[in-house]
């Protein structure tokens, strides 16, 4: 798991400034404040997105081997059409 630090780092790296607008209206650069909130914000979905997988990965693991201790397997549930 990368550590929000890192993220930071990396998200600067690849975003060394953000601009709001559009084609018609042109672009604004964000201000240092409005700049770094936004990093912020984007490090911390990525810190969410990363947690909500690993738990998904974790709660299927935990499911696979309540199944497999009664003698189960996913084949077997989707036999029975569940």
């Amino acid at each position: 798991m990368t550590t929000k630090s890192e993220l930071i780092t990396t998200l600067k790296t690849e975003n060394p400034t953000l601009r709001i607008g559009d084609e018609d209206r042109g672009y604004t650069d964000l201000s240092a404040e409005e700049y770094e909130a936004t990093i912020l914000q984007w490090a911390d979905n990525l810190i969410a997105k990363e947690e909500t997988a690993k738990n998904a990965a974790l709660a299927k693991e935990n499911a696979q081997s309540k199944l497999a201790a009664i003698g189960l397997s996913v084949d077997d549930l989707k036999a029975l059409g569940l």
